[in-house]
């Protein structure tokens, strides 16, 4: 191995005053493979390791130079430019070492000026140059010997990037290689999923080397390295000014300066972690909708939960778990299909409709009242689990709620107005509800409700043949009627809640499980409570009891079911 490290130009001057520094040193395996570990040794220096990837900041307009020595001909030569968020100017300049003095290996000094000669003559040949923001490589099975100066030039903006070098580029193969066909393919295509297929890279299926494959997915455009990647990740959590000029800081900041992190459980190298001990100020940036999402040795994945008739963008990178270096796949992107057009159903003023959702579905209903009005009053009851309403009238949102059992919502009215009414289903599962819309709220199908539709049992009245329940009422004059099942003395709420409909009228119900109806109301809605004894039960037996309110229209509202059970000895 005869890459050599080097420093900055003004060090060179210093090198005759270190009395250690007699010379730029060959490539020490040990000392190299300590400075590898400690990131911090090339941060914000001119030294190129060989065989190992660099992450480095530029500040705009302000070039950047680094330097390395090879000290044979017909060395092998590669090195890897990865700008992460702007394009970059970069070129490879070769500048020839003069013959090395008689004196070498004697074990006596060089006289200054001699050994300043030794290391550069004053001319330079370019040797590649490059202007983008794409992974650019150069690459030579044969390097002529010399001092290699790599400048660097961003021309838009601050922005970080990664270098790598090697003169060893067919041992060392970091970076994973990409099979014959790099694209990535579209294989199925939903409303809200995205299914993507794409060939193995060879470095996992022919070397064996462990491989796992990164998707990442935007709305804005592809990406053409994993580090412009965590670039734009960066910028959204706590992306550091740059220091002012003339501010001085050391290479530790550079830890706190918008590299993103590249730990991995502790098995990668990585920089220092940042600490709020250097006091730089934070500042938060807009949220931008990417997602990066990691997913093994796999090479097709299906990516959910997009929205419908929206184009998003797609790229596949290969990452080397050893040395957690990337490869991009050429990306691609497409445009989730439409969703299905909704039937919009009509609401008759005063009408009870009953409505079925779709797991994740949604309905719209349409509500157009033909007379002028003050205020529209909504009642839904939902039979299952929560669904989402919302309410517009002439496009203004005017309500967005989640109802669970019976709720009553009255809006202001207006002449002419267009009410539309958007139902979206749950999650678990499909829901089913029944709405009504009336601009005369005293003329209406259901039942008025109390807050709390609860069934309380009184233990202390409890026996072995009856026990007795108490319900809330209102003002107004309804039917009560109250039904029993007897049921498993493990019948728990869990089982309650999964098999109860609440919208399931009491003519279900068999004839053998009812026992009694009656009406009930008071004006006061203080005393507005009715108890009721339940009786010819079997001693030891537990039952369901359910509470029906039956309105003017013949809708009825069950209350929560209440399960009680009967004493064993008495």
């Amino acid at each position: 191995m005869v890459l050599l490290h080097c420093y900055t130009s003004y060090l060179l001057f210093l090198l005759p005053f270190s009395s250690w520094m007699q010379k730029l040193p060959t490539r020490d395996e040990e000392l190299f493979q300590m400075q590898i570990h400690d990131k911090t040794f090339f941060h914000d220096s001119s030294v190129l390791p060989d065989g190992a990837e660099v992450s480095s900041y530029l500040f705009r307009e302000t070039p950047k130079r680094f330097f390395f020595v090879v000290e044979e001909d017909n060395t092998p030569l590669a090195v890897t430019i990865t700008p992460c968020d702007a394009p970059l100017e970069w070129k490879l300049s070769l500048q020839e070492l003069l013959d090395e003095s008689s004196g070498e290996g004697s074990g006596e000094p060089e006289p200054l000026e001699q050994q300043k000669q030794q290391i550069i003559s004053e001319e330079s040949t370019e040797l590649f140059s490059y202007r983008g923001n794409d992974v650019e490589y150069y690459v030579s099975s044969s390097s002529p010997s010399g001092l290699y100066q790599l400048e660097l030039l961003s021309t838009e903006k601050d922005t970080h990037f990664k270098v790598y070098a090697t003169t060893t580029p067919e041992s060392d193969q970091p970076y994973p290689e990409l099979p014959y066909d790099p694209r990535v393919d579209v294989t199925s295509l939903g409303r809200t999923t995205v299914t993507l297929a794409w060939k193995p890279s060879p470095t996992a299926s022919l070397l064996k080397q462990p491989i796992q494959y990164c998707v990442v997915i935007n709305k804005e455009h592809n990406f053409k390295s994993l580090c412009a990647v965590e670039a734009k990740q960066s910028a959204d959590d706590a992306f550091m000014r740059a220091p002012k000029p003339g501010l001085d800081f050391s290479p530790f900041d550079f830890a706190h300066f918008g590299f993103p992190s590249t730990s991995n459980s502790g098995k990668e190298r990585s920089f220092l972690k940042p600490s709020s001990k250097f006091g730089r100020q934070i500042y938060s940036k807009p949220k931008v909708d990417l997602e990066k999402i990691c997913i093994g040795n796999k090479n097709i994945f299906t990516v959910s939960e997009l929205k419908p008739d929206t184009q998003y963008y797609f790229d596949i990178f290969a990452v080397n778990v050893n040395t957690n270096m990337s490869t991009a796949y050429v990306g691609t992107f497409a445009r989730t299909k439409e969703e299905a057009k909704q039937k919009t159903v009509d609401l008759k003023d005063g009408k009870v409709t009953d409505v079925f959702i779709k797991r994740k579905s949604s309905k719209f209903l349409r509500f157009a009242p033909v007379s002028s009005h003050q205020k529209v009053t909504f009642f839904v009851h939902s039979c299952l689990d929560a669904v989402q309403i919302q309410v517009r009238r002439d496009g203004k949102l005017l309500l967005s709620q989640n109802v669970e059992g019976v709720r009553q919502f009255q809006l202001r009215g207006k002449p002419k107005a267009k009410y539309l009414i958007r139902l979206k289903g749950n999650k678990k599962g499909a829901s089913m509800l029944k709405i009504l819309a009336t601009t005369r709220p005293n003329k209406q199908s259901f039942p008025s409700l109390p807050e709390d539709t609860r069934i309380k049992a009184f233990d202390k009245l409890r026996t072995c043949s009856s026990v007795t329940v108490a319900w809330l009422g209102t003002q107004e004059r309804n039917k009560f009627c109250i039904y029993r099942k007897e049921v498993d003395d493990n019948y728990n709420e869990e089982q309650k809640k999964r098999e109860q409909n609440q919208c399931l009228g009491p003519e279900l119900r068999k004839k053998s499980e009812k026992v009694l109806c009656k009406y009930f109301h008071s004006q006061n809605l203080q005393k507005a409570v009715t108890t009721e004894t339940v009786k010819g039960l079997q001693p030891s037996k537990s039952y369901l009891l359910d509470v029906y309110v039956i309105g003017h229209g013949g809708h009825s509202v069950k209350y929560q079911s209440k399960l009680v059970k009967t004493r064993k000895f008495c």
